[in-house]
């Protein structure tokens, strides 16, 4: 299969560990009991954002966000089955309730009742087979983890019941099921057509520049969302989005530079700070000289200062990382020892490799998020003292992210929050639709194959544990820290909470309303 640059402009997702196999019949919803507590919400205005990145390939299609603004555009046009809420926890949305038998191989869905689209069509079963098998046939981010549901043996139960075999035991699927491009959307949909459940229905769009959504007034959560109208832009510069939000063009901005943080608090605006598990790690080829020696990747994880890195590069807005990602799993593999730099022992590794003298060019983008180019540079700046000479190479969007992306030998990329195996769905195993570092363990693919199929939390756990330890010792990840989402808003909107998931509380725009 032929990628195009569109499918292949990086996003990460909404993922993380919820209750595996329960029947989540709660309609609890913490985002908007956290919005609440600021206080009164009141109706009207227009709300403006501006949205880093996005250019004309852009596009409204719910199944396929690659940037910035197609995530915070089809997070409010569309929704899924289930999603994260801002503690992390796994909530149901469009679904009621799903459960799981055969030891994970059967999973009965139950759908909201009263659910309708824009277009007035009610919601039921037929839409989310006719999504899911959309999803797959057309490859998009979600196919990997949803097709392997058996679509021959699918059972209408009745309109709003659904019953969905697997082709393998999977535990957690329902976590896929809260990916936010996995949403769902009426039988026959058509892209150039929007039409979903969202809060906010199809007004205008206008490719790398910006699109308008009315408030939909048959929302099913009823009193939201707040504004008559939603409008984003797009902002291929972070200082010109930072004047928009000064001069009161916009209300709010995501991806604040961290150095900037004071500017907007000066100027009397809100600064969102966010603890997440978004991480922006070097990636090393292991399958192309001289990264395909093990002992060359672990001398370069060796060269970094951690705590150098988060303070430079991001202004001391992350935490410490140990080459592994989803920190925030049950089954995070906390008592490896911390990784620290050691440039006597990364000299001796390189030694032992016949790479004393080690030459190597490290590929970067701005366009890969804040901080990138810094990061990089710093790391060369550090990979001198184990005799490494890294030569930074800075290209644009269209670069990075085009034919050669996923054929770097040594670059890096960034993704959002997520559990292990979804990550690893996505990133780490064979058939992974960004295996960027090339990575193929027939131990790891074992493990990560006996974990999905495990339903039991702590058998499950020293599973993916056995995992990370295989990545830790031989992967090509150095995932040196992880990244606080920092994000900035008017003093004339109320409703921003922080959120472990996407930007500006996970571009929930349906919460904010005008104070």
């Amino acid at each position: 299969m032929t990628l195009s640059r569109r499918d292949l402009l990086r996003a990460g997702a909404l993922l993380g560990l919820g209750a595996v196999a329960a029947g989540c019949s709660t309609d609890r919803d913490t985002r908007a009991v956290s919005a609440a507590a600021l206080g009164p919400s009141k109706h009207g205005g227009v709300l403006r954002v501006g949205i880093a990145g996005g250019s004309t390939a852009d596009g409204l299609d719910p199944h396929h966000p690659p940037t910035y603004p197609d995530q915070a555009r089809v997070s409010n046009l569309y929704e899924p089955l289930f999603a994260h809420d801002v503690s992390y926890t796994v909530q149901p949305v469009l679904a009621e309730s799903i459960e799981a038998t055969d030891h994970g191989s059967t999973w009965t869905l139950r759908l909201r009742e009263g659910v309708e689209f824009h277009n007035g069509k009610r919601l039921d079963v037929d839409d989310v087979v006719f999504s899911f098998r959309r999803i797959v046939d057309t490859k998009a981010n979600g196919a990997p983890a949803l097709g392997i549901i058996d679509f021959a043996g699918v059972r209408k139960l009745d309109a709003r019941t659904l019953r969905i075999p697997l082709t393998s035991p999977y535990a957690l699927f329902q976590d896929e099921l809260a990916e936010y491009y996995n949403t769902i959307v009426p039988v026959g949909f058509d892209p150039a057509n929007p039409v979903g459940t969202g809060p906010f229905r199809f007004g205008t769009f206008t490719p790398g520049d910006r699109s308008s959504f009315p408030r939909f007034t048959s929302y099913w959560r009823g009193d939201q969302p707040y504004v008559d109208e939603l409008t984003i832009i797009d902002f291929a510069d972070s200082e010109a989005q930072l004047e928009a939000l000064l001069a009161g063009e916009v209300e709010a901005i995501d991806n604040l530079p961290a150095e900037r943080v004071a500017t907007v608090k000066a100027a009397g605006a809100n600064v969102l700070v966010s603890e997440t598990g978004n991480w922006t790690p070097f990636t090393m080829r292991v399958d192309t000289a001289p990264l395909a020696d093990p002992r060359v990747r672990q001398a370069l994880r060796l060269v970094v200062d951690r705590e150098e890195m988060i303070s430079q590069a991001w202004n001391g807005q992350g935490r410490v990382g140990n080459d592994l990602y989803a920190p925030f799993d049950v089954s995070y593999a906390k008592q490896l020892p911390q990784r620290e730099q050691d440039l006597a022992q990364a000299r001796s590794l390189l030694r032992g490799a016949g790479q004393a003298d080690l030459q190597i060019e490290l590929v970067t983008s701005g366009a890969v998020g804040d901080g990138a180019v810094a990061a990089a540079q710093l790391f060369a700046q550090q990979a001198k003292g184990a005799g490494v000479d890294v030569r930074v190479r800075t290209v644009d969007s269209g670069t990075f992210y085009g034919k050669q992306y996923l054929g770097w030998s040594f670059a890096q990329d960034y993704w959002f929050t997520r559990g292990y195996l979804p990550q690893a769905a996505q990133g780490s195993l064979p058939n992974a639709p960004y295996n960027e570092c090339h990575w193929n363990d027939p131990t790891f693919n074992s493990l990560i194959c006996s974990a999905r199929a495990e339903l039991d939390t702590a058998r499950r756990t020293r599973l993916l544990q056995d995992a990370q330890q295989l990545e830790y010792d031989h992967g090509g990840y150095i995932v040196w820290g992880f990244k606080n989402q920092v994000d900035a808003y008017s003093s004339k909107v109320t409703g921003f909470v922080p959120d472990r998931g996407l930007p500006l509380s996970s571009f929930q725009f349906r919460t904010i309303s005008f104070v």
